[in-house]
């Protein structure tokens, strides 16, 4: 029994201690912790960049690649056989139509029409002759029979005919002659030379002396997704749509031109519509046979929201985007882009002209995190961000 008690009062006093502890800990402890969060430093805010978002019209582009093509190639072949004696043109050189650039000998054709014109004046001689015969049979009158006055006039009418066939025979003995010259048929770029000087060319040869091809103006083939084509062949009824001829990186625009040629098929192979797009290329920027990216505007999205790719972010439950409140925290929004181009998206659903939206440093940002702004400058010579 005495040991029972002993036990009991051991308890006790130690409940006693624990319940004192407690209350002193609750007192002092919560004390000693408010102290600590208020001598602890605050964290920094985060600094990030920030970019308005804008109501502004937006260019909608159906990109696609394409390859640059002559506006016209021409073979310049000769049409006649003979020696080169001369090459008028140098490679590469641009040639107005007209322009002389080669030279065959021109002796043989030369001597046959010499030869057509010498039969023209005999046969002239002689339709004198004939004339003055006849002239003479009419005088005789009855002294002279039916039978030799209309042989003689029969002559008469055989000789006329025969000076015509010697009008023909010059005019293409002058024709040979005048095909010794071979000129350009087009303006354009001479290309390189297919025959050298000396060589013996044929007008039933396939080779050519050389090929001009014109670049001035010049055309792009590409192509486009068969379902954008009512889209395409409605704003074309309004106006030419206009098409931006790009190099294949994507980084310098060559030259604008319009559409000028629907195909009348879709390939059905590919599902693919081709189309044809000319350019002046005054500056001769396009070349044949070069490829090039190609941005077709099929329409102008009027007052859209637009901001710059780099405040799309992508997540497993789709796009958002960080805007940054009047207390400078982080806020997140769902949005939905429906057109990205040239670093520019714009947004259907989730922010509002005038709004800020965090385009650099969200890794670091969580939704209620207070922020540091800085804006992009759009200046390529000023430094890239400004501290607000």
């Amino acid at each position: 029994m005495k040991k029972s008690r002993t036990i009991r009062w051991i308890l006790l006093v130690l409940a006693v201690a624990l319940a004192g502890y407690y209350g002193w800990y609750r007192f002092h402890g919560a004390e000693s912790s408010a102290t600590a969060q208020k001598s602890a430093p605050k964290a920094p805010p985060i600094r990030v960049s920030i970019a308005s978002v804008e109501k502004a019209d937006f260019p909608v582009y159906l990109t696609g690649l394409g390859a640059v093509q002559a506006f016209n190639t021409v073979v310049v072949r000769t049409r006649v056989d003979g020696q080169i004696d001369k090459i008028a043109f140098q490679e590469g050189q641009s040639v107005n139509q007209g322009d002389l650039l080669a030279e065959i000998d021109p002796r043989p054709f030369q001597a046959a029409l010499d030869q057509a014109k010498a039969k023209k004046v005999q046969d002239e001689a002689n339709l004198a002759n004939a004339n003055l015969d006849l002239q003479r049979f009419t005088k005789l009158g009855e002294f002279a029979t039916r039978q030799q006055t209309d042989t003689q006039r029969s002559t008469v009418a055989q000789l006329t005919a025969q000076i015509a066939a010697d009008e023909a025979a010059i005019s293409n003995a002058q024709t040979q002659v005048d095909y010794t010259q071979v000129k350009a048929p087009i303006s354009g770029v001479a290309g390189l030379r297919q025959v050298d000087l000396g060589n013996i060319v044929n007008a039933s040869t396939q080779t050519g002396i050389v090929t001009i091809t014109q670049i001035e103006p010049i055309a792009v083939i590409f192509t486009a997704p068969e379902e954008q084509l009512p889209y395409i062949n409605e704003a074309q009824a309004v106006n030419p749509l206009k098409v931006v001829a790009i190099t294949t990186d994507g980084k310098k625009p060559l030259a604008e031109g319009k559409l000028a040629v629907v195909n009348n098929q879709v390939d059905t192979t590919s599902g693919t519509i081709r189309l044809k797009a000319v350019f002046d290329n005054k500056n001769h920027a396009l070349w044949p046979g070069q490829s090039v990216s190609t941005r077709l505007l099929v329409r102008t999205l009027k007052d859209a929201t637009v901001v710059p790719d780099d405040a799309i972010q992508h997540s497993t439950d789709g796009l958002y985007a960080y805007t940054v409140n009047q207390d400078n925290k982080a806020e997140l929004r769902k949005v939905k882009v429906s057109q990205s181009i040239d670093g520019r998206s714009v947004v259907e659903e989730g922010l509002t002209p005038g709004q800020q939206v965090i385009t650099g440093g969200q890794f670091k940002v969580q939704p209620g995190s207070l922020v540091s702004t800085a804006v992009a400058s759009s200046d390529p010579t000023q430094p890239k961000v400004k501290q607000e």
